[in-house]
């Protein structure tokens, strides 16, 4: 059952940052038919089985808190465009996904930019198999935000945690993941330059690296090849609320949710964090309703515009932290960061592995 409701007064403050409209829509989260497992701009037929009972305890399981923290650690200092920190932060992330047997293609372009002028910007492409013919791409910006006056902004959220998910996610499922540098249905992880603006957010001056690879990738027929684009961002702090953007990807929304469904009702979560401020239903991260007519400006917008199915991770409302200097570790509450890590890493094995059918 559909039902409309106005868009409640706690997400009004986040429309500096995005366009909605005054409804919210509510609906069941009851299974539906094989074809609206939809992906990729061509619309293909794609319903992967559900995690077996074995699989979802086997999977749930592996974890490296350690690295995690470690990798927030080691992304989480300035990395404006331009800036020697920013080269130190690319190569982290080169290097260990690197040593972890991907693929990794860096993709440069030159752009000018407000106030700091001519910068060179560089995109991160990691896969498991260069060769494979449809990807499941997930992803999040690695640069962080150039604050005038000399202040420091660190950007835990903003997006440290995000990138630091998705190389934890690489180092835990590096054996899992193995069977994928030979499919034909793989995973890229891709780390996006250029995010932030510099000056006032706008259509020159935001998503420099997201705006120069979809433009590419389409001239070279590459956007083809994607599923579906998850983009994570603004993780890490407590009592995050995320909701269902687009109607496309709603199905595989949903399938984010019930696994954090079966891990709360298996105990398998450290804790959740309860506030009950930001989100209807206190008890869950994925909340069962969809902000329809809605747009947050962020990295997916290019690849949105050339019809590339989205799904996007961003809390509703933003972290309170956003865009200041209190953005830094002292915002992170790990063991949220923790249980949001483990469902995005049940949903990449649910994706890939449970799939043999594709039409």
């Amino acid at each position: 059952m559909l039902q409309l409701q106005r868009v409640p007064q706690y997400l009004w403050p986040i429309c500096v940052h995005t366009a909605l409209i005054a409804t919210l829509v509510t609906r069941s989260t009851t299974a539906t038919s094989s074809s609206d497992y939809l992906v990729g701009r061509n619309k293909t037929v794609y319903n992967p089985s559900q995690l077996s009972d074995g699989q979802f305890l086997e999977y749930s399981n592996l974890s490296d808190k350690q690295h995690l923290r470690e990798a927030i650690k080691n992304i989480l200092i300035p990395r404006v465009v331009g800036t020697p920190n920013h080269g130190i932060v690319r190569q982290y992330i080169v290097q260990s996904l690197r040593d972890l047997d991907w693929h990794v293609e860096l993709n440069g372009f030159h752009d000018n930019a407000p106030i700091l002028g001519a910068l060179h910007f560089t995109n991160i492409i990691a896969t498991l198999n260069p060769n494979a013919e449809r990807y499941l791409v997930l992803a999040c910006h690695y640069d962080s935000k150039y604050m005038p006056g000399g202040e420091e902004f660190v950007g835990a959220t903003d997006s440290a945690v995000p990138c630091a998910m998705l190389l934890n996610l690489a180092k835990v499922l590096q054996e899992q993941l193995k069977p994928l540098q030979s499919s034909k249905l793989s995973l890229m992880l891709l780390f996006f330059d250029g995010e932030e603006a510099f000056e006032e957010w706008g259509p020159k001056d935001s998503i420099y690296g997201a705006r120069h690879l979809a433009k590419l990738w389409q001239k070279e027929g590459k956007l083809d090849r994607i599923d579906m684009l998850v983009l994570l961002d603004l993780l890490g702090a407590p009592d995050p609320a995320f909701y269902s953007f687009f109607s496309n990807t709603e199905q595989w929304y949903m399938r984010m949710a019930d696994l954090e469904t079966r891990l709360s009702e298996q105990h398998l979560f450290e804790r959740y964090v309860n506030s009950g401020v930001a989100r209807r239903d206190p008890s869950r991260y994925f909340q069962p309703q969809a902000l329809r007519n809605s747009q947050v400006e962020d990295d997916h917008i290019p690849f949105l515009r050339r019809n590339v199915p989205i799904l996007h991770l961003i809390p509703m409302p933003f972290p309170s932290v956003w865009h200041t200097t209190d953005d830094n570790e002292g915002v992170i509450d790990y063991a949220t960061t923790n249980n949001l890590a483990l469902i995005i890493r049940l949903f990449t094995l649910e994706y890939l592995l449970g799939g043999t059918k594709a039409a």
